[in-house]
């Protein structure tokens, strides 16, 4: 199993984190070049467990993930279903109130198959969808 973690802490409420984090539609929006199509609505909420999005990225083809954890305000878990050159990609973001702001933990795990390589995209990925996700929300670091 690989696992790489990136935590980094805004100015921001976890609400306002919140609020860009689950539109999933609009990742596009601090994911330049990032396409994203809800082809299945969550239970009960539209964008909740059970979402299955297409996050077009060019060349191969889009990303299909399904939304496992939703509690708002607190954390967001998805597993890729196709498109992911990992096995068992499974991503998860945590929320937690720190003062004023909050810390983000962007954390994404997969199964290792090769010694280095995936490790090295794992790490590469938790910190990249990171900073889109703090460039989204508009709140600089504290």
């Amino acid at each position: 199993m690989i696992r790489a973690t990136s935590v980094r802490t805004v100015s921001a409420t976890p609400e306002a984190v919140w609020s860009v984090l689950s539109d999933h539609e609009g990742m596009s929006t601090w994911a330049p070049g990032l396409k994203v199509e809800i082809t299945r609505a969550g239970t009960p909420e539209p964008n909740g467990v059970g979402t299955v999005r297409k996050v077009g990225i060019g060349s191969p083809g889009p990303i299909v993930e399904e939304v496992t954890a939703f509690e708002p305000g607190r954390r967001l878990g998805y597993r890729a279903i196709a498109g992911v050159p990992l096995k068992n990609y499974r991503g998860e973001v945590t929320l937690r109130p720190v003062g004023a702001g909050t810390e983000i933990t962007y954390a994404v795990e997969a199964d290792k198959r090769l010694p280095v390589g995936e490790a090295l995209l794992a790490k590469g990925l938790s910190k990249v969808l990171l900073s889109g996700l703090v460039r989204g929300i508009g709140a600089g670091p504290r």
